[in-house]
């Protein structure tokens, strides 16, 4: 039963410096954990800089942050830059400082920065259905190994899942249906309260791309029914009980395109995401329906792969018939 303030005892009450730190505590959880870590590796590498040049990182002066994007800018990408400019502007506000981002100096070399470098993402490939029909052939021999990354490929690819979101799947999360996976999401990128959400994994026209039967099959082999689905498999060819982790779909993603001859550097986990939206895209889904598919909350980024995936349909070049 909640308690009310009629039945809240007032005579031993929770000192404020320790409400005050479980607040804090609580505040730490509003944002996911890799968020914190890459903005503690933000501040970490200003402050770095500014002990290399005898500067003061808190309160930073306008012209310290001017020289940091100078100096970052020979290395680091727009994105990287852009986020590292976020990390000192909260410390600064969370401090009580004056915010140096609002100099008009550091808003011009950002500007000019911008112009320099341009704002187009490098981002990876997307993983197109031809490929996926490559990969399986190329997995079609029957081991536990490949059984587990042809599962993983088609299941991340046909769920338009994150890596993040492959890696934390367990068994109790999927319930085979008349059409194909309900597959419930506990919690994502964009979904950090654990709300949820599922999404339909339906079987596949050609049983070498389907990505039911391969989890199906990828069941059998591990030996495993509760629990994570994507398990480690060591060198004898036999499932162990630790969980992949993010980093292995990367891995394992890179292994397949480049066992296809194509060339790994140009693709990574996120490849299986885009891939779907690019290839339903080109197929002539909805813009709706690949939203509902891959949960994205921001339509701005996907209409990038929508758009990649729409270059050849209703082309004004094609129209003309050369």
């Amino acid at each position: 039963m909640a308690r009310t303030p009629s039945n809240i005892s007032d005579t031993n009450p929770v000192p404020f410096d320790d409400l005050l730190g479980e607040a804090m505590e609580i505040a730490r959880n509003s944002m996911p954990p890799n968020t914190i870590r890459a903005y503690r590796t933000d501040w970490k590498d200003f402050q770095k800089f500014c002990h290399t040049h005898k500067a003061c990182s808190l309160p930073a002066r306008p012209e310290t942050v001017c020289a940091y994007l100078a100096a970052r800018s020979r290395t680091l990408k727009v994105s990287t830059i852009r986020r590292r400019l976020t990390v000192i502007g909260k410390v600064h506000g969370i401090r009580h400082e004056a915010n140096p981002l609002d100099d008009r100096r550091v808003r011009q070399t950002w500007r000019g920065l911008l112009r320099q470098l341009g704002t187009a993402e490098n981002r990876k490939a997307p993983a197109l259905l031809k490929d996926l029909r490559l990969i399986c052939e190329m997995l079609a021999v029957e081991t536990v190994s490949t059984s587990r990354d042809k599962a993983l490929i088609l299941v991340g690819f046909a769920g338009a899942m994150r890596r993040s979101e492959l890696v934390a799947l367990d068994w109790e999360n999927v319930q085979l249906a008349d059409e194909g996976l309900v597959v419930f999401l506990a919690r994502g990128k964009t979904d950090q309260c654990g709300a949820g959400r599922k999404i339909g994994i339906p079987y596949g026209n050609d049983p070498l791309t389907c990505p039911v039967r391969a989890l199906l099959e990828w069941q059998l082999k591990s030996g495993f029914s509760t629990e994570a689905i994507f398990r480690k498999v060591n060198r004898h060819d036999t499932t162990e009980g630790n969980r992949l982790c993010a980093h292995s779909v990367a891995l394992i993603v890179k292994k397949v395109f480049r066992q296809i001859g194509r060339p790994s550097v140009s693709f990574s986990g996120h490849s299986l995401r885009a891939g779907l939206a690019t290839q339903a895209a080109m197929s002539g889904a909805s813009e709706r329906s690949i939203q509902k598919q891959t949960g994205h909350k921001s339509l701005k980024v996907l209409r990038s792969y929508i758009r990649d995936g729409n270059l050849f349909n209703e082309n004004a070049a094609k129209k003309t018939g050369i």
